[in-house]
């Protein structure tokens, strides 16, 4: 199918719950009327009723922001690890497709998968954790994506530092402030990266967090592949630690001790932890800003255009620099 882009500034106006029904009837579907909205900004998710049958989980993919190509990566990994019978939730093939397209908007249909946020803090839950990662990034590194992006310095840091910086984002006040703040803590991102050397980069989930995460009797499942791409295998261990250093440490041998059991762990990627934690800083920043037409930003993040929100990034990066330049965390 072509591409489907939007120039509206509001890319969900008209997605309407009629709309919403009506895409998933024109598969052939049968709902009761029963539409919940899950909690998602880049995409509009859903839970739908089906008559006589368990609800879906639609999503509708922002307009213009993955091509065909790049979503039907997203759904072929997800398949492929579930038919290695690793916990993700790929969607439904329906008329022998998972993406659809309706009423200007494309959208997939997958199915419910309940439970719980994990106890990151038990050593048993991250060492299982650990081994189902260790299997994701097995089969991560068989071939690389083609169509989806590389998580790097200029895509996660000098894109978004610049875009904050060439618009009226910051208080005139802080503008020069920032400006050095974020070029000093880039400086030391490209510092572990150069000490890191030359390490392997493989298919990822990208954004692997407490919240993409779902916990039962039966272990976790990893949902919400959308921001799946190529990467360093630390990218999708460091968001599961917390806590001072020591503790961070700690947790971190958990997950590997269970992630080794399936896929040797380089050691070297360690230098890129707080590098990746300051590239997602400045990344965060910038999505919102890219986002602040959508009508739902504003609402979810009223405090994003305020000073004190700025002051906490500027000192954020400063305790960013401290820590890039304190050295990795080791657990060998």
């Amino acid at each position: 199918m072509p591409p489907i882009t939007k120039s509206d500034v509001r890319p969900y106006a008209d997605l309407s719950p009629d709309r919403i029904l009506d895409a998933i009837e024109s598969l052939g579907l049968v709902t009761d009327g029963r539409l919940l909205a899950l909690n998602s900004y880049e995409n509009r998710v859903y839970q739908v009723g089906i008559e006589e049958e368990s609800p879906l989980i639609a999503k509708f993919y922002r307009p213009g922001r993955w091509t065909d190509a790049a979503i039907l990566e997203e759904h072929a990994f997800t398949q492929e690890l579930a038919e290695r019978e690793i916990p993700a939730v790929p969607p439904l093939a329906i008329q022998g497709r998972t993406l659809h397209a309706h009423g200007g908007y494309r959208f997939s249909l997958s199915p419910r998968r309940g439970g719980r946020a994990p106890e990151l803090g038990d050593p048993a839950i991250l060492e299982w954790i650990g081994r189902f990662l260790g299997r994701i990034h097995a089969l991560g590194e068989v071939a690389p994506f083609q169509a989806r992006p590389t998580l790097d310095i200029a895509s996660f840091g000098e894109e978004p530092r610049a875009l904050l910086l060439g618009q009226d984002w910051l208080p005139a006040e802080l503008r020069t402030v920032y400006e050095g703040v974020s070029a000093h803590a880039l400086d030391e991102v490209r510092r572990l990266f150069d000490r890191a050397g030359s390490i392997r980069y493989l298919r990822l989930h990208g954004d692997c967090h407490a919240g993409n995460l779902l916990w039962t009797d039966a272990g976790p499942h990893f949902v919400d592949f959308d921001d799946c791409r190529m990467g360093p295998a630390v990218q999708d261990l460091w968001m599961l630690l917390s806590g001072d250093r020591q503790e961070m440490s700690v947790g971190l041998g958990h997950v590997l001790a269970g992630y080794e059991d399936f896929r040797d762990f380089d050691p070297r990627e360690l230098h890129l932890m707080e590098a990746l934690r300051t590239l997602r800083l400045l990344h965060y920043s910038a999505w919102i800003a890219r986002r602040w037409e959508d009508p739902a930003f504003p609402l979810a993040f009223p405090w994003f255009n305020t000073q004190r929100y700025w002051e906490d990034r500027i000192l954020e990066l400063r305790e960013q620099i401290a820590a890039m330049q304190e050295g990795p965390l080791w657990t060998f």
